[in-house]
């Protein structure tokens, strides 16, 4: 009997350009061995509840989704509460796919269908803030409205310059939040450099933007680990220890991400991401008080001086935020809700994702 391949995706996800591929993206299945099960998304919240449904009751033995970022959150959000580990596979179809780039997935569909059907599953860190699942990247303030708040039809048109264009462009009426945050750091070293020309250029794209904009302004049974959740939260693996640190004052954004790439900016978070080891990465950026003090930040991250009197970059594994006032967040480029005190905790190792191992 042939295992079974359920394949999640969305129609609408970036140019709606999966429509042409779908019976390509099947037939590649299929020739490698899957009865595939076919389901596509109407609506927010449909891909956590197919994969939850099909996890749960071991109907297939791999799951692979089709779509942006979100898509992927809201598979992975529905295997975790499956309590079943079921492989996840992902074929990037979003405007950025920050974490397809991490992954190492092919950026031709069919080839990451292929990927997807024939590569051996990884153990992988995912994140979680007040009970909420986050794959990649949970952040706050500029930059991070970006993706739920950009027009669809926009992001279509200008794809990940819309996304650039619309960060920048937030600077003239920044928020900005009042914050206590305290985090268990781990020390792992400090920020190598990266040589990425691609995250170099992506970065002095941006500042032009800045400086442009600021002048103006001036089929195997998957296993069941539903009662291992404590244990798979940063507890799992080789025993790091670390320090608790506290930071406060007002700041413009922030992050904890495990991405090579965040809102399409390539080595933001440094080169030191891995996906199995329990450890995410913060970037906190306080308020400038100023235009010079504003292009000073924007230098640092474009030289990848990532420690500063106005950056906090720190390797942790957990987060605790208490802000005076709202705070709304955003998860994987999606809306996650206002959440004026968060707690973030890693889980190490809670997922099998289908990927390649970092170099």
């Amino acid at each position: 009997m042939r295992e079974r391949l359920l394949f999640i995706y969305n129609p609408n996800a970036g140019k709606a350009k999966l429509k042409g591929k779908l019976s390509d993206i099947v037939t590649e299945f299929s020739e490698n061995g899957y009865e595939v099960i076919v389901m596509p998304t109407a609506k927010r919240g449909d891909a956590t509840e197919f994969a939850e449904d099909y996890a749960r009751e071991g109907i297939c033995s791999r799951i692979v989704c089709a779509g942006g970022d979100g898509t992927l959150n809201e598979v992975v959000t529905g295997v975790m509460k499956s309590g079943r580990r079921v492989p996840i596979g992902y074929i990037p179809a979003g405007t950025t796919n920050d974490f397809g780039y991490s992954l190492k997935i092919p950026k031709d569909t069919i080839d990451a269908a292929k990927f997807a059907a024939l590569t051996e599953p990884m153990p992988s860190d995912v994140g979680e803030i007040c009970g909420n699942t986050f794959v990649y990247t949970s952040a706050f303030g500029l930059f991070s409205d970006v993706s739920y708040d950009t027009p669809q039809n926009m992001k279509n048109i200008l794809g990940r310059v819309a996304y650039l264009l619309r960060g920048v462009k937030s600077l003239a009426e920044v928020q900005n939040y009042e914050l206590n945050v305290s985090y268990l750091e781990v020390d792992r070293g400090l920020f190598e450099e990266s040589e990425s020309s691609e995250a170099q250029k992506d970065m002095e794209d941006a500042v032009v933007n800045a400086q442009v904009l600021t002048d103006g302004i001036s089929q195997s049974q998957p296993e069941d680990f539903s009662d291992r959740k404590e244990e798979l939260c940063g507890r799992e693996g080789e025993e790091i220890s670390g320090r608790w640190q506290l930071v406060e004052g007002e700041f413009i954004c922030g992050m904890v991400a495990n991405s090579n790439s965040v809102g399409g900016f390539k080595g933001i978070m440094g080169k030191d991401v891995r996906f199995d080891d329990g450890i995410f990465e913060m970037l906190l950026i306080r308020r400038p008080r100023n235009v010079i003090e504003l292009t000073d930040i924007v230098n640092e991250l474009i030289s990848k001086k990532l420690k500063s009197d106005n950056i906090i970059y720190a390797h942790v594994q957990e987060v605790k935020i208490e802000a005076k006032g709202e705070l709304p967040w955003s998860l994987d480029g999606e809306f996650g809700g206002n959440m004026p005190q968060a707690e973030i905790h890693i889980c190490q190792r809670a997922v099998d994702y289908i990927r390649r191992e970092i170099e």
